[in-house]
């Protein structure tokens, strides 16, 4: 199937900085997908070049599978949602949402319905002849997306789009667009630096490093398979054990054997395991199938539904954290410098080549 909007091995380069360096990818019609990384890795370059706000040195930008490359920001079926919102301070709602209508010479009864039904469509229909300054920042957002949707555009462009708002209301406003995304069956493609988000709303991820793409995969093989280090990582809590491969896990120094699958013997190897994936106990077990570390606990942070618990284990520069159920006995009793012991199955952790 022909992706709706894709990037064909393209580049841009400011001096000797590559922003986006040889990146290849598609987004499929109806389909939810994040641009993700931190600060510079090229997400935002990225999305500008799709949007056409940028012109890459070398490589494609395509639209249906027609070459967009050439054609200026204002000629592409595609909509830009910017992080500012741009919104006019001296238009009402209506006014706002409807502009770009207004600049196609769409006449007053139809460009009236159009408006009309976006505005239903982020829920702001009794709020039309408000100004801006007049609307709360969850409020000014779904004028914004109104605003670029009511064009029907082939794809929607977003930078950053929940960065203003407070936490709880980004968590209200991700619901929100995956609403929208779904009712209006146009591609979404947002660009984030938040991981919760990207794995909250996205159908597909392709996670960022220096201008390429680490890996471009689903949230939960994201974040149960990672390909790297780095995607291990940025996505998510992860406890990492640095050692070699060897038969039937990763030798790490102090510790001996930790089993795994995977991996090379004699290759230089992480071991990588979610905190979630670890059990912690009070007393001592013995289980010849696990991985089993003794430990003192350093650290406990009280999340709410669960509490994260590290420990200090001999040998490891970094404590140890284990995720432990809020409503647990464990989570009652364990205490500041209590010796615990902590166990996970082999298949649960993840050999990653260095």
């Amino acid at each position: 199937m022909t992706a709706v909007v894709a990037v064909d091995a393209i580049a841009k380069r400011f001096g000797a900085v590559a922003a986006v360096d040889e990146v290849t990818l598609g987004v499929a019609e109806g389909e939810f997908f994040a641009l993700l990384g931190p600060s510079g890795c090229g997400k935002t370059t990225l999305l500008r070049l799709i949007a056409g706000f940028e012109r890459p040195d070398t490589g494609r930008v395509l639209l249906d599978g027609r070459d967009i490359t050439a054609i200026p920001p204002n000629r592409r079926p595609v909509n830009m949602m910017f992080q500012s919102y741009a919104l006019f301070p001296h238009m009402s709602v209506s006014g706002n949402v409807s502009y770009g209508l207004e600049m196609e010479g769409m006449k007053g009864p139809e460009r009236s319905r159009r408006v009309a039904e976006a505005l239903d469509l982020v829920r702001l229909g009794d709020l039309a002849k408000r100004r801006p300054d007049q609307l709360s920042g969850g409020q000014r957002q779904r004028v914004a997306l109104a605003r670029a949707l009511i064009k029907r555009p082939r794809a929607l462009l977003l930078d950053e789009p929940l960065a203003a708002l407070d936490k709880k209301l980004r968590g209200e406003m991700q619901v929100e667009l995956k609403r929208l995304q779904h009712e209006t069956g146009i591609a979404f493609l947002v660009v984030t630096h938040d991981q919760e988000e990207a794995l909250a709303m996205a159908d597909r991820i392709a996670l960022m490093q220096d201008g390429r793409v680490a890996q471009m995969d689903s949230p939960r093989a994201l974040y149960e398979r990672p390909a790297n280090r780095f995607v291990a990582g940025f996505i998510g809590l992860m406890n990492f054990f640095e050692g070699r491969a060897a038969a039937g896990g990763v030798e790490v120094e102090g510790l001996g054997l930790l089993k795994a699958e995977g991996g090379q013997s004699g290759e230089a190897a992480t071991l990588a395991v979610r905190p979630e994936r670890l059990r912690v106990h009070l007393a001592p077990i013995s289980s010849e199938s696990a991985n089993t570390l003794a430990g003192t606990v350093v650290d406990i942070s009280y999340l709410g539904q669960d509490q994260l618990v590290r420990v200090r284990v001999a040998g490891q520069s970094t404590p140890v954290m284990a995720r432990v159920a809020s409503a647990t006995d464990v989570a009652a009793r364990v205490t500041l410098g209590r010796k615990v012991w902590c166990e996970w199955p082999p298949e649960d952790g993840r050999v990653l080549l260095t």
